[in-house]
């Protein structure tokens, strides 16, 4: 049978979800906690491979057993062996034709930052600090140069592997609530480093940096070399997925999960 399941986990001491040879992952720590409730070898496929650092609210994955077990005791046995920085949200049994990452059709990142001249002392691996006053609404407009479907080949790392620049972004908002400012952007999928270099634009756009117009300059470029830096991996979240309704996959919205700001 064919499990799907939803996962959090805080990214600080991960290498980033891909199972490595040597270093910390978060799909290792996940295939070998369902080992241990299946009794057999799971090997297990997500919506999106985050990058060491980033955090995930709602990650979803599926995997194939042969073994029979309710949800909760998945979920229950799962958590009983993972970390304490990883959890099991739920599982449940989904039609074959299923599938964690293929069949996805919307995916959802927030990005976090601190705006104030102190540096963190709270919460110091899971956002990112930005001394420099950020104007939010030279921000907002910026991000809509970027909204609908376009070629994102100066927004993706060199690094990245996709046959296509192509994606399709369905919203880019900026909002601010009191020290924060926080980016949030859902599409239907992401080249390697996508958010972070949308990110980095738009934070140097909101600190006067860079002229409002700049974000669709850096589009029209079609050349990586045209964007400014990464912006860190602290502060990114994975945090929602969507699949078609007849999958019966819950939404992120029913956790009321609140960020910590």
């Amino acid at each position: 049978m064919k499990i799907a399941a939803a996962l959090e986990y805080c990214g600080t001491h991960f290498h980033g979800w891909q199972r490595l040879k040597v270093d910390r992952s978060v799909q290792q720590c996940v295939e070998e906690a369902l080992s241990k409730v299946a009794d057999h070898p799971i090997k297990v496929v997500c919506a999106g491979r985050t990058d060491a650092r980033v955090h995930a609210r709602y990650q979803v994955i599926h995997f194939e057993t042969d073994a029979s077990r309710e949800p909760h005791s998945w979920v229950f046995g799962a958590n009983a062996n993972l970390p304490t920085d990883v959890s099991l949200i739920w599982a449940n049994q989904v039609d074959e034709e299923f599938h964690a990452r293929f069949t996805a059709v919307a995916r959802s990142y927030s990005y976090i930052i601190l705006n104030r001249p102190a540096r963190p002392g709270l919460y110091n691996p899971m956002l990112t600090w930005e001394s420099r006053p950020l104007d939010v609404t030279r921000m907002l407009e910026a991000a809509g140069h970027l909204v609908g479907k376009h070629d994102f080949s100066s927004y993706r790392a060199q690094a990245c592997q996709s046959h296509s620049p192509a994606r399709e972004i369905y919203s880019l908002e900026v909002e601010r609530q009191d020290n924060y400012v926080i980016i949030n952007v859902r599409a239907n999928a992401f080249l390697y480093h996508m958010v972070r270099n949308i990110a980095g634009v738009l934070i140097a756009i909101g600190s006067g940096q860079k002229e409002v117009d700049w974000s669709r300059e850096v589009l029209n470029a079609r050349n990586r070399s045209a964007a400014g830096t990464t912006a860190p991996s602290e502060g990114l979240y994975l945090v929602n997925v969507e699949y078609p309704e007849h999958f019966k996959i819950p939404s992120a919205d029913i956790l009321n999960f609140s960020l910590p700001v």
